[in-house]
């Protein structure tokens, strides 16, 4: 009997799967936990030189004089440097690329590079460091955006300190539905640079072949193809012999999708003709790498007294530090996040990035999202509080619903499960039961206060309109029937290849561990776009099914002529490919590879996928298309009399269509949580006038172990049917509602809300106190 032969579609009809939903183990678990894995820099090959760069002494100013002849004489240094070596164009960027490479005449902030040095070991590199001569003219410092918009501020580029404006077309009168609404809230929230603190700092190591003129990087980073022409670019040199080997990568967080190490390299290897290896100090990665945005975000919010939002008005103003790198849509995406998953009849959305010579703002797991999340979903509990509403039952009341037409102006045209998820949250114990929990952890630990929060986000998947947002990937079929995967996307330890060899494996019904996933590497993979806006899964995922409907056609040709059947008679199945006239003669997986080389016959396709877009195209990415819907709820603990807090329980509620691993799913909830821990209670680059004053983990302080609270994850699942199997995406949106509904716990307990982070220890018995906070 013939075996029936699934859908080739996404799958959403299908119920029943052998990998899809599964708790499948990571392919690359192994290899991890006993140290076989390779980063990049684990690498020092033979004849190496040690890098090091000269970052400016002042946070702003122009350079008078850069004198780099004694560092040259130096003896075991093999190459010194500066801007007049670039032969290319002295700059990058994702969006526009105005960071140099090297300063010619000017510093803006004191991550910026002046030099570069290339010697025998890395006391002779630290040596001449010391011996390049530099005379600056100081300038005014600016450390804010209120500082730099001030009039007669000193101006950081030639066009002034605004590096992006966006407004957001208008929904109906803003004006008068919030002078005609019931209820109006006004505040300002404040939040600070945040750093990824990744385990892996960024380095690498790059070696020039002069035989063929390609020059390897290999650096962590989440988009080697981008790399590749941007180092290109600097170095005038065909994008072709660059290549980049960018996975896997010790951690990233958005931090490593911009250049760091990646043209110093190419420049000093070209330069020595030697392989040479950079890797950043933790202290250089603090200063020179860039973080979340600090930004200022002020919300004006109109109700009825029966709950209904009527019009919301948000101005963002976003400290983006001395260049462009991706700041625009940072700020985009939060204007874009700031009305949450709810609907209004009026808004306004309006917002500004400006530079200072503060820490670079840049790419960071939550895109703008946590910054603004942190003000409207407090608001919101105000509101409640207002009305004497239950938290959830007024979210719900507002909640958006696929087909509705957002805050924003454009229809929701794929799945939209918040509803979901806090139909969920009102199911969970901790929120029934909250205040018996209470009292009974307040009679056990009598010191302490108790309260639960809840809050809740949608965050955007994908880089939004208007921007080309495609993956491509291969698939090929071995003579010994092993399958290999070749995507361009990077493993930054999110777990994705295990979900890529998943959805692979159920199209093909064919088992995992047949499958090989070759990743991150321009010369070996094609292009699929950066790891990066939750995107990844999606996108790849559809590039795969693509792939798997171009291979069976393939399949059933070789066991047509394997057969001598007609194609037509017969289909692929359970992993092999049956007759459907001739007593269900098949051949299997194995036994079409080796027919397939008998008769040469390459079994390769490419796959490809883009983005579906949006009804709308506001510029710049907005809006999106796809969203992750997610609500949490915190528990935590209080100590009046000293100010910690304690989380003691978080429960993740997330909608990202279908799960494809389980396993997955949790591990980016626990880790998003953790981390929006630290965003909430304890983590602040702090720079005063230009300066650093949190330059490693002694004083810029992280979540530990210890700070982890019970963790729970209930999964919603609402196929999204243009996802793979249903899928979406989940790795941002879990480390951001986190914050608020820790914030709003702290409220529930002691009664204090809070309009800065982090949430300090001093600010909660000042406030307790009745002083600011």
């Amino acid at each position: 009997m013939v075996p029936p032969v699934k859908d080739r579609d996404q799958g959403i009809g299908m119920t029943e799967y052998r990998y899809i939903g599964k708790r499948t183990p990571r392919v690359d678990a192994r290899d991890k936990v006993t140290g076989k894995t390779v980063y990049s820099t684990d690498l020092y090959p033979d004849g190496m030189l040690r890098a090091r760069v000269l970052r400016a002494a002042i946070p702003h100013g122009k350079i008078l004089r850069l004198d780099v002849s004694r560092a040259r004489k130096l003896p075991g240094v093999e190459a010194v440097l500066t801007h007049q070596d670039i032969p290319g164009h002295n700059g990058f960027g994702i969006v526009t690329p105005n960071w140099p490479v090297l300063c010619v005449d000017r510093v803006r902030y004191r991550g910026d590079a002046l030099a570069l040095v290339a010697a025998v070991d890395e006391e002779t590199a630290e040596e001449a460091l010391k011996l390049i001569e530099v005379e600056y003219e100081p300038l005014p410092i600016i450390d804010t955006p209120e500082e730099a918009l001030a009039e007669g501020a000193v101006q950081i580029h030639r066009d002034g300190n605004i590096q992006h404006r966006m407004d957001i077309p208008p929904k109906g009168d803003v004006e008068k539905a919030l002078a005609e609404s019931e209820i109006v809230l006004s505040q300002t929230y404040r939040t600070q640079f945040m750093e990824h603190a990744y385990l892996e700092t960024e380095g690498g190591v790059a070696i020039y072949d002069e035989k063929t003129g390609v020059i390897t990087v290999w650096c962590g980073d989440q988009y080697p193809f981008r790399d590749q022409l941007q180092v290109a670019r600097s170095l005038d040199w065909d994008p072709l012999k660059i290549r980049i080997i960018g996975s896997p990568t010790g951690g990233a967080f958005g931090g490593k999708d911009e250049i760091s190490v990646q043209i110093h390299l190419a420049l000093l290897a070209y330069r020595t003709r030697k392989p040479v290896r950079l890797h950043w100090s933790r202290e250089e990665s603090i200063v020179a790498g860039p973080k979340r945005h600090a930004m200022n975000s002020t919300f004006r919010i109109g109700a009825g007294k029966d709950g209904r939002l009527r019009g919301i008005d948000v101005q963002v103003v976003a400290n983006t530090g001395a260049y462009d790198t991706i700041a625009g849509p940072v700020l985009n995406l939060a204007l874009e996040s700031s009305p949450g998953p709810y609907k209004y009849p009026h808004s306004r959305f309006r917002g500004l990035s400006v530079y200072t010579n503060s820490a670079m703002g840049g790419e960071f797991r939550g895109f703008g999202a946590p910054q603004v999340v942190f003000g409207l979903e407090q608001e919101l509990d105000k509101l409640a509080g207002k009305l004497k509403l239950d938290p959830i039952e007024l979210r719900l009341l507002n909640a958006v619903e696929q087909g509705d037409i957002s805050a924003l102006g454009h229809r929701l045209q794929t799945s939209a499960g918040i509803k979901d998820t806090l139909e969920a949250a009102r199911k969970t114990d901790l929120w029934r039961r909250r205040e018996e929990i209470k009292r009974d952890l307040a009679a056990a630990h009598p010191r302490l206060r108790f309260g639960v929060g809840v809050a809740s986000e949608w965050h955007a998947v994908g880089l939004g309109v208007g921007l080309p947002d495609f993956a491509n990937v291969t698939i090929g079929i071995g003579e010994d029937g092993g399958i290999t995967l070749r995507t361009g996307a990077i493993e930054i330890g999110q777990g994705n290849l295990t979900a890529y060899a998943q959805i692979l494996a159920e199209a093909l019904e064919c088992g995992i561990e047949r499958i090989t996933v070759i990743h991150g590497d321009t010369f070996a993979c094609p292009d699929s776009g950066s790891v990066t806006a939750s995107r990844s899964v999606l996108i790849n995922g559809n590039a795969i099914l693509n792939g798997v409907k171009k291979l069976q056609p393939l399949l059933v040709r070789v066991a047509a002529r394997a057969l001598d059947l007609p194609e037509e008679n017969l289909a692929y199945g359970q992993g092999r490919v049956f007759s459907q006239i001739d007593n269900g003669r098949s051949l299997s997986l194995d036994e079409l590879a080796a027919r397939a080389a008998e008769f040469a016959l390459p079994l390769q396709v490419t796959g490809a996928a883009v983005f579906a877009t949006s009804d709308k195209d506001f510029g710049d990415g907005l809006p999106h298309n796809y969203y992750t819907y997610i609500t949490q709820l915190a528990l935590v603990g209080v100590d009046p009399e000293t100010g910690e807090v304690e989380v003691r329980k978080v429960i993740s509620i997330p909608e990202m269509g279908r799960a494809i691993n389980l396993a997955g799913v949790e591990g980016q909830c626990e880790g998003g949580v953790v981390m929006g821990i630290g965003y909430t209670l304890y983590e602040k680059v702090a720079v005063e006038k230009g300066e650093f004053l949190t330059k490693g983990f002694s004083t810029y302080i992280l979540p530990t172990t210890l700070d982890s609270p019970e963790q729970e994850t209930v999964i919603v699942e609402k196929p999204e049917k243009s996802g793979p199997y249903g899928g979406k995406g989940v790795g941002e949106a879990p480390t951001v509602p986190v914050t608020p509904a820790v914030a709003n716990a702290i409220h529930d307990a002691v009664g204090l809300r809070f309009t800065r982070l982090p949430i300090t220890p001093e600010d909660i018995v000042a406030g307790l106190e009745g002083g600011e906070r």
